[in-house]
C-alpha cells in the first residue's frame, strides 16, 4: 500500500478544474478504501452505466501487466463491447500480485454482477499504485458496497481526485459536440505524472460520452486518437504495468447508433473526441513528476510518420536534453546526439534543427546565423518547441511532447513507497 506524498502543485497546471458537460446514461460514486496511509481522501472511483455502455480501449503492451489489464482484454472480447460498471482504486496496482490478485478481482466482478444484475463481463477493473503488493480477497469488493448507494450523478472532480496518485492536480477535459443534428457530450478525466512512456495509451484514462455509439465504432476511435494523442506522449520513459484507455458511450443523448466508425455523420464528433483526448494527454505531461517545462517536439522530413515518431521520442527521452532543458540551457548539441542514437534515417548534413523559431543547427554544423541569446531565449520559458527536418526529404511527421527533468522527480520517486 501507499502513503501517497504531499506535493506542490505543478507550476505548468491549469488554473482551475474545468466545467465538464452532463453525460447523461451514466453514474458515479466515490469512497475511501485507506490505501493511502495517513490521509483522508477517496481511492475507489465506482461507474455504472444503468442501461449499458458501448465500450472500447487500448491498454499497455507491457508483459508485466496486471491483473486488471488482463481481465478487460478478456471482458471486451467476451462481453462484445457492451459495459454495465467500472470499478478503479489507487494506492494499489494490482500488478505482479499472481493468484492473489486474480482473487481480488473475481471478488469485486461477484459484488457488481449482485448490485447492478449484470453479466461479469459487463464489468471493468483498474487499479494503479504500489506493485506487487497483494490486498486481500474481498478489500475492494466490501468497498464497492458500501460506495454502491451513494451513486449519482456524475461529480468529475472528485472522480478525477479518486485515481489520482502521484499527480498534483486532477486533470479533466470535456466537450459538447454535433452529432447528426444532436447535441452530444464528452467529458473525461485522467491520472499520470510519472512511469510515463506510451506503448498503447499511458496511464488510466475515463471518457465517457452520451452518443449513440455501437461498440465497434468505439473501439476503433479510441484506437485511433489514442495513437495521435496518448501514444505521443512522454515523461521517463518508463510504461506502466496498469497503463488503460478507455472510452464508454451510454447512447442516452438519442438517435440512431452508429457503428461504422468512418461514417461521415462523425466527423465533428471525431474532431471533438480528438480535441479532448490531447488535452488530457498535454496535461498528464504538464504533470511530470518534478515538471517545470511542457516541450513539443516536432520532426519533419522523415522517411515516414514512424521513422519521425521514432526520432522525436529519441529526443524526448534523452536525459541530457531534458537536464539542459531544465535549466535553459540551449545545448543544442544534445539534440543532434539524441537524432543520431535513433537509428533512423537521416542526412546528417541536410538535418535542421530549430529552437523556437531560431534556426541553430543546418548543412551539419552549427547555423551562420546562430544567436546564443536568441536560442537561450527560446527554452527559457514553461513552454519549449523544437522542430527538426531529417533531412532525407520525405513525408514522414510527427509531434511528441514531454517535460524537462530536475531533481524533482528524483525526490518524488526516491520518497514513493516511505
Amino acid at each position: 500500500m501507499s502513503s501517497g506524498l504531499d506535493l506542490p502543485v505543478s507550476p505548468l497546471a491549469p488554473e482551475r478544474f474545468p466545467q465538464l458537460p452532463k453525460v447523461g446514461g451514466m453514474q458515479i460514486a466515490t469512497y475511501g478504501l485507506g490505501l493511502y496511509k495517513g490521509t483522508a481522501r477517496d481511492d475507489l472511483l465506482v461507474v455504472h452505466f444503468p442501461q449499458g455502455a458501448s465500450a472500447g480501449g487500448v491498454f499497455t503492451t507491457s508483459q508485466t501487466r496486471s491483473a486488471d489489464v488482463d481481465w478487460c482484454r478478456e471482458s471486451l472480447a467476451a462481453g462484445k463491447g457492451r459495459a454495465r460498471a467500472l470499478v478503479v482504486n489507487a494506492g494499489n496496482s494490482n500488478a505482479f500480485t499472481g493468484a492473489a490478485g486474480i482473487a481480488k478481482n473475481r471478488s469485486t466482478v461477484a459484488a457488481v454482477r449482485e448490485l447492478a444484475k449484470c453479466d461479469a463481463h459487463e464489468v471493468f477493473l483498474a487499479a494503479t499504485g504500489v506493485i506487487g503488493e497483494p490486498l486481500p480477497d474481498n478489500f475492494v469488493a466490501n468497498g464497492v458496497a458500501k460506495a454502491w448507494p451513494s451513486l449519482a450523478a456524475p461529480d468529475w472532480s472528485r472522480a478525477a481526485n479518486a485515481i489520482r496518485t502521484t499527480d498534483t492536480f486532477a486533470k479533466a477535459a470535456g466537450e459538447t459536440v454535433d452529432l447528426n443534428r444532436r447535441n452530444v457530450s464528452i467529458a473525461g478525466f485522467a491520472k499520470g505524472s510519472g512511469m510515463i512512456q506510451p506503448n498503447m495509451a499511458t496511464t488510466l484514462n475515463y471518457v465517457f460520452t452520451d452518443a449513440a455509439l455501437g461498440p465497434n465504432a468505439v473501439q476503433a476511435l479510441i484506437a485511433r486518437y489514442c495513437d495521435l494523442t496518448y501514444n505521443c506522449i512522454t515523461v521517463d520513459g518508463d510504461t506502466s504495468t496498469s497503463d488503460t484507455l478507455m472510452l464508454f458511450a451510454t447512447g442516452a443523448a438519442g438517435g440512431e447508433p452508429i457503428d461504422d466508425p468512418d461514417d461521415p455523420r462523425l466527423a465533428g464528433f471525431c474532431e471533438g473526441l480528438h480535441r479532448v483526448l490531447k488535452d488530457l494527454a498535454l496535461q498528464i505531461v504538464r504533470d511530470g513528476e518534478g515538471a517545470t517545462k511542457l516541450i513539443e517536439i516536432e520532426v519533419g522530413g522523415a522517411v515516414s510518420d514512424v521513422s519521425a515518431k521514432a526520432i522525436a521520442a529519441s529526443v524526448a527521452n534523452s536525459p541530457l536534453v531534458k537536464t539542459a532543458l531544465a535549466a535553459g540551457d540551449a545545448n543544442w548539441g544534445r539534440v543532434v546526439m539524441a537524432v543520431g542514437k535513433a537509428g533512423e534515417p537521416i542526412e546528417r548534413d541536410r538535418m535542421t534543427i530549430h529552437f523556437g523559431d531560431h534556426l541553430v543547427a543546418r548543412d551539419g554544423g552549427r547555423a551562420p546565423d546562430y544567436s546564443e541569446a536568441r536560442a537561450t531565449a527560446a527554452v527559457k520559458g514553461p513552454e519549449i518547441r523544437i522542430r527538426i527536418d531529417a533531412g532525407v526529404g520525405g513525408a514522414g511527421r510527427a509531434t511528441v511532447w514531454t517535460c524537462d527533468l530536475t531533481d524533482g522527480y528524483v525526490k518524488i520517486n526516491g520518497a514513493y513507497r516511505s
